[in-house]
């Protein structure tokens, strides 16, 4: 999977997530995944629940509108983000300067 999909009510992510980092940051990673690096530790979800505001505020939508679908306790995971997709595809792909097929 590329590290966005557009669907019927949204875009589908993949993440690659790094805890225990200095910052949260929601960045390019490769072709296949998101990066993103979030202070909290990988315990008890705690990543998990510093992900989705996250992912939320980088693509402007809120919270709810962001549902994990894959990856609960895995370091790669795969979000669901609701709203109107061919703007959160714009936003996904301004992230990679453009040059992502989406």
């Amino acid at each position: 999977m590329p590290a966005w999909r557009v669907t019927a009510d949204g875009i589908d992510v993949a993440v690659r997530v790094t805890p225990r980092a200095s910052r949260d940051a929601f960045l390019p990673g490769t072709e296949e995944h998101f990066a993103a690096r979030l202070a909290a530790p990988p315990v008890e979800g705690a990543a998990n629940a510093a992900l989705v505001p996250l992912v939320a505020k980088t693509f402007g939508v809120p919270k709810r509108a962001v549902t994990l679908i894959a990856g609960d306790t895995a370091r790669l995971k795969r979000l669901s983000i609701a709203g109107d997709p061919q703007a959160l595809a714009e936003i996904a792909a301004s992230l990679y300067g453009g040059s992502h097929d989406g």
